[in-house]
């Protein structure tokens, strides 16, 4: 019935509807600077009117609920994008430092140990029997190996290093596993009530897009509000609200391979279906990458032995000696001068003929021309230019992988923008929402006010 008890149950339920509002609002506000968070708006719907004549009259307002600003497609795409930057970020950085290691502009490299190197032999050549002549070109020779060495050194230790963060990543993949299954309980407690939990589920789409930043994932939300999270061809690493783990395990490389470890202890190799995210870059890099750039050192290193082995073995030492080689070893890991010349330096073989000595630099002279001579690649390249070739490709990797990733960047950076434009919060908007929820606070307490009067009217007359 239309009274004045029920004006003023009207003006109670205005009230609290608009204090809900100014509460929304505030709290809007509060989180304007929180990572994750998807504005908030209360859905306002007028009550149940009742027939009376002349008609139906309206009972008023109640907030029917709190609603998240959220789209859940562009939820998706996000997370979509965030792989492919998780990949191109992690694979960059470690590109980066094998860059550093081939570059030459700033200090002593392998580029220049080969020129020193065929020059020293050139050297020799002018002064076959000279002492000090064959002292300065075993140092050459000794630094050259050296320079294969710590090359290959440098480069198994970034390896390791993308190993050792691989291997850290899965502690950190586990953690947010097990939050995200802990968030789905929430959420399902909250919601199973008729609640909305938006809070939980900001908190729970921020943590999916940190685990998409490191592996590739497929989640998709059950009709009870829970998530599931797939890994590596759909093995279960949240689902309801349990969680799996994921684990490593030393390969014969003294690496890592990733498993998945399920209810019984049993271990699943994934390692090769993981397509996106941080932990796909590195393993790009450490499985494919960087034995690229060792296999091409080692093969310049082979040839180099190779091709200065063959000569110096048809050449005559000072003691007539033949037959010896100049390098050991059988990549560019272990190659190193022969000890035997080392400490003998008459050992170095720079005659043709053993009737030509001391003055024969014919030998020499062969092993220094083999700095020009088309020895790789099938005979159609120097040692230069394969070394050149190398550097490139390890210079067009990183050119190709920071375009990527200021690509893939972009991307990211328009969809969080597009995403902000719709969830996040503007402080204009919600201090034009505050100034309305206040005016209808205040209108209803003056019509709670009006109708106290209007009752202590009625009750004066009695």
């Amino acid at each position: 019935m239309s009274d004045l008890y029920g004006i003023l149950g009207m003006g109670r339920e205005a009230l609290l509807a608009q204090q809900k509002g100014i509460d929304v609002t505030g709290h809007n506000i509060a989180n304007v600077n929180t990572p994750g968070f998807s504005r908030q708006r209360v859905q306002l719907q007028t009550r149940e009117p009742i027939s009376f004549q002349p008609g139906q009259i309206g009972t008023g307002v109640r907030a029917q609920e709190i609603q998240r600003v959220y789209d859940r497609f562009l939820g998706v795409q996000i997370r979509n994008e965030n792989q492919s930057l998780g990949r191109w970020e992690s694979q960059s950085g470690a590109l980066e430092k094998a860059e550093m290691i081939f570059n030459e502009t700033t200090g002593y490299g392998l580029n220049q140990a080969m020129s020193e190197f065929w020059n020293a032999w050139q050297d020799l050549s002018n002064n076959p029997s000279g002492q000090a002549e064959r002292t300065v070109l075993i140092a050459k020779s000794q630094t050259l190996a050296e320079q294969f060495r710590d090359l290959c050194g440098d480069l198994n230790q970034i390896r390791k290093d993308v190993d050792t963060s691989i291997v850290g990543t899965m502690e950190e993949i586990n953690l947010l596993a097990d939050q995200i299954a802990d968030l789905n309980q929430k959420i399902f407690q909250a919601e199973v009530g008729g609640q909305n939990a938006n809070d939980y589920r900001d908190e729970r789409e921020l943590l999916l897009n940190q685990l998409s930043s490191l592996i590739d994932i497929t989640s998709f939300e059950n009709s009870e509000g829970k998530v599931t999270v797939l890994v590596g061809n759909g093995k279960p690493l949240v689902e309801n609200i349990y969680s799996w783990d994921l684990s490593t395990e030393s390969n014969g490389d003294d690496l890592h391979d990733i498993v998945w470890c399920d209810r019984d202890g049993n271990e699943v190799a994934i390692t090769d279906t993981i397509s996106g995210g941080r932990v796909n870059g590195w393993i790009e890099v450490r499985d494919v990458r960087i034995p690229e750039y060792l296999n091409s050192l080692s093969v310049l290193a082979q040839g180099i032995m190779a091709e200065v082995n063959t000569v110096h073995q048809g050449g005559f030492a000072l003691n007539g000696t033949t037959g010896i080689d100049f390098f050991e070893g059988v990549s560019a890991a272990d190659i190193e001068v022969n000890r035997n010349i080392v400490n003998d330096l008459t050992l170095v073989a720079a005659a043709s003929e053993p009737g030509g000595l001391p003055g024969d630099n014919r030998n020499a002279l062969l092993i220094s021309q083999l700095q020009n001579e088309l020895t790789m690649k099938g005979n159609t390249a120097t040692f230069d230019d394969c070394y050149n070739a190398l550097s490139s490709k390890v210079g067009s990797d990183v050119r190709t992988t920071s375009a990527n990733l200021c690509h893939q960047t972009a991307i990211s950076e328009h969809l969080t923008n597009y995403r902000e434009s719709i969830s996040g919060v503007s402080l204009d908007e919600e201090m034009i929402n505050l100034v309305e929820y206040q005016h209808a606070y205040d209108a209803a307490a003056k019509l709670i006010v009006t109708v106290d009067e209007m009752l202590q009217t009625i009750i004066s007359m009695v």
